[in-house]
C-alpha cells in the first residue's frame, strides 16, 4: 500500500489551494453597513454640517453679515419664490415669515447633512464632495445677490464647506479600521506567516467620540464667537442711533384732535406704538446702518444737479413732522398690515427740485423714482405724486424717537397714499430717477402693479371673529383708511339688514386712517357684520372680493359673532 504524506501548507495530488480567500472587509463594509455605522455616519453628517455652517458664520462675521449661506440662500429663495406664495407666506405667519424661511432651511440643511453622512459611510469620498457641492450652492446664492460686494461674499459657504468636508471625510474614517493580516503562505512547509489581504479590525470608537466631542465643541465656539463679532459689527449703528436727539421740527404736526381717539375696548389706538407696527420686507438679516457715515446719491434722467447728502446734512434743513397711515399691499380685507404713525423727516420734493428735477407734469422727462436699499431693493415711485404737494418725505424720525432698525434707521422714505411697494423704501441710500418704460423695479419683475395707490378700506376690531358677546348693546367699532383721499364715511351692516352709519372720530388729516363705532342693539343668535368705508371723492367701498395681486386687495370686511 502507498500512502501519501500531506503536510500542512501543501495541497493534495491534482488538488487546488483549498485555503479560503480573506475577503476584503473594508469592501464588505461598505456594500453591507450596519445600522450602528449608519447611524453614527448619521451623527457624522450632522457634526459636519454644524461646524460647516458655525465656521461660515464666523467668516460672514469678518465679511458682512448677508454673506452667511442660510441668508444668501434665504435671500435667493425669496427672490425665487412666486408672487402667489409670497403673499401666502405673509397671510399665514406674519411678521414671522422670515424667521420660518430661516427655520425650514436649517431643517433641510439637517436632512441634508444627515444623508451626506450616510452616503458617506459607503462613499467616503462622494459624501465630503457633497458638502463642498453644497458649499458651491451658498457662495453662487451669496455673489449673486444685487448687494454683493464680489468675490469676497463667496468666502463664508466655501470655507465652511471645506471645514465641514474635511470634518466627515475624518469622522468616517474612524468607522473602519484597516490593517494588513497575516495569514499562511500556501507552499510553506513551515506556515511561515505571509503578507494577507486587509482585513477590519471594527471602528476606532475612542478615536471617533474624541474627534466627534471635539468637533462639536469647536464648532459651538466658532459659532458664538462668530455671533459676538457680528454683534459687535453692528455697534457704530446703534451707537449713532442712541446718540442723536431729533431736531424741532420746522413745521410740526398739529395737535391730534382730542375726538379723533374713540375709548371703546378693543378698538386699535389712533397712533400705532414702533412695536405693533408691521413690519413687511425681503430683509433676512435688519440691515444696522451708521448714521455718520451712511450718504444719499440722487441721479439720473432730468437730474440737473447730481447731489449726495449726508445726514448730517437732512439734520441741518427745514424738517417737516406729519402723521401718516402706511398700509402694505399684502394687507388682506381685515388685514393687520396697516399703521399709523408720526414721522419727522425733509420733504423728499425740496430735495429733487435743488438737483433740478421736475416733474413729468411741468416737462420733466423722468415720470419714475427708483428708490435703492443697502441692502439691494428696489422700489418705484411715480415722481408726480412725489412731487404733486403731498407730504413725501425721507423720514428718521418715528413716533418722537429715531427710527427703530427694523423700519429702516437711519432713514426711508414715506409717501402718503401709496401702498408701502412703491413708496416706502427702508434703509435708502440712492434715488435714480428714470421713467417707467426703461426700468422695472424688484416688485415689478415679480408681477406686481407699477402704480398703487391705496384703496378705500375698513376694518372691524370689536367684536373679533367668532366672539360670543351677551345680548344687549354691544360696540361695534373698528378704522377706515383712504390716504390722501381721506374718509367720509363709514356704514355698518348686521346681517342682511340695511346699511347703517356708524358714528366717526374726528379726523386728524386726509394721510391718517379715522375711528369708527355703532352700538348695537345684539340679539340672541348668530350674526354677521359687515363694513364699508366712503372715501371724500364719493367712491364706496366695493363689496368685490380681489387678491392682494396685483395692486391691493379690496372687498368688504365681515365678522361672525354668536350673542348669548
Amino acid at each position: 500500500m502507498r500512502f501519501h504524506l500531506i503536510r500542512s501548507g501543501t495541497n493534495p495530488p491534482g488538488g487546488q489551494n483549498r485555503i479560503p480567500p480573506v475577503r476584503n472587509e473594508e469592501k464588505d463594509q461598505r456594500e453591507r453597513p450596519g445600522r450602528l455605522r449608519v447611524a453614527l455616519g448619521a451623527l457624522s453628517g450632522l457634526l459636519s454640517g454644524f461646524a460647516a455652517l458655525a465656521v461660515a458664520e464666523l467668516v460672514a462675521a469678518a465679511v458682512r453679515p448677508q454673506s452667511s449661506p442660510v441668508i444668501a440662500v434665504g435671500a435667493a429663495s425669496i427672490d425665487a419664490t412666486p408672487a402667489a406664495v409670497k403673499d401666502w407666506a405673509i397671510r399665514h405667519f406674519g411678521t414671522d415669515d422670515k424667521l420660518v424661511l430661516q427655520l425650514g432651511i436649517l431643517a433641510a440643511l439637517t436632512v441634508l447633512a444627515v444623508a451626506l453622512g450616510v452616503l458617506a459611510v459607503r462613499f467616503r469620498r462622494i459624501g465630503a464632495a457633497g458638502v463642498l457641492l453644497f458649499g458651491a450652492v451658498g457662495a453662487a446664492a451669496a455673489v449673486g445677490r444685487p448687494d454683493s460686494t464680489g468675490f469676497a461674499d463667496t468666502l463664508p459657504s466655501v470655507v465652511g464647506a471645506v471645514a465641514g468636508a474635511v470634518l466627515l471625510y475624518v469622522l468616517v474614517g474612524r468607522l473602519t479600521t484597516v490593517r494588513p493580516s497575516p495569514v499562511s503562505t500556501p507552499g510553506s512547509a513551515t506556515g511561515q506567516a505571509g503578507q494577507g489581504r486587509p482585513v477590519s479590525t471594527g471602528w476606532d470608537r475612542r478615536g471617533f467620540v474624541l474627534t466627534a466631542a471635539s468637533a462639536a465643541a469647536a464648532s459651538a465656539v466658532v459659532g458664538a464667537v462668530g455671533r459676538s463679532l457680528d454683534a459687535s459689527r453692528g455697534r457704530g449703528a446703534i451707537a449713532s442711533r442712541d446718540k442723536l436727539v431729533l431736531p424741532s421740527p420746522t413745521s410740526p404736526a398739529r395737535p391730534i384732535p382730542k375726538r379723533a381717539r374713540l375709548r371703546v375696548p378693543g378698538i386699535s389706538p389712533f397712533v400705532t406704538p414702533d412695536s405693533d407696527f408691521y413690519r413687511v420686507d425681503t430683509a433676512l438679516v435688519v440691515p444696522k446702518v451708521d448714521a455718520t457715515t451712511w450718504r444719499l446719491r440722487i441721479h439720473g434722467k432730468g437730474v440737473r444737479r447730481p447731489a449726495t447728502y449726508s445726514f448730517d446734512d437732512l439734520l441741518r434743513r427745514e424738517l417737516i413732522e406729519r402723521d401718516i397711515t402706511l398700509t402694505c399691499v399684502s394687507n388682506e380685507v381685515g388685514g393687520p398690515y396697516v399703521g399709523n404713525a408720526r414721522w419727522i423727516g425733509v420733504r423728499l420734493a425740496d430735495l429733487l427740485a435743488e438737483c433740478g428735477v421736475a416733474p413729468p407734469s411741468r416737462g420733466g422727462p423722468a415720470d419714475q423714482l427708483v428708490s435703492r436699499s443697502v441692502d439691494g431693493m428696489t422700489i418705484g415711485t411715480p415722481v408726480e405724486d412725489v412731487m404733486d404737494g403731498r407730504d413725501a418725505m425721507l423720514a428718521f424720525g418715528m413716533n418722537g424717537r429715531p427710527l427703530p432698525f427694523e423700519h429702516g434707521f437711519p432713514v426711508r422714505m414715506v409717501v402718503p397714499g401709496l401702498y408701502g411697494f412703491v413708496s416706502a423704501c427702508k434703509w435708502i441710500d440712492d434715488i435714480e430717477l428714470t421713467t417707467f418704460d426703461s426700468y422695472d423695479p424688484y416688485w415689478v419683475k415679480r408681477g406686481w402693479a407699477r402704480r398703487a395707490p391705496v384703496k378705500t378700506e375698513s376694518r372691524i376690531d370689536t367684536p373679533k371673529p367668532f366672539a360670543r358677546p351677551k345680548s344687549g348693546t354691544v360696540m361695534v367699532a373698528g378704522v377706515a383708511w383712504a390716504q390722501h383721499r381721506g374718509v367720509d364715511k363709514v356704514e355698518v351692516r348686521i346681517d342682511d339688514g340695511p346699511w347703517q352709519e356708524a358714528d366717526l372720530a374726528a379726523e386728524d388729516t386726509r394721510d391718517t386712517w379715522r375711528q369708527w363705532s355703532l352700538p348695537w342693539r345684539a340679539t340672541k343668535g348668530g350674526h354677521t357684520l359687515t363694513v364699508r368705508a366712503t372715501d371724500r371723492t364719493g367712491a364706496v367701498q366695493t363689496d368685490k372680493r380681489t387678491r392682494t395681486i396685483p395692486d391691493g386687495a379690496s372687498g368688504q370686511h365681515s365678522v361672525v359673532v354668536t350673542v348669548e
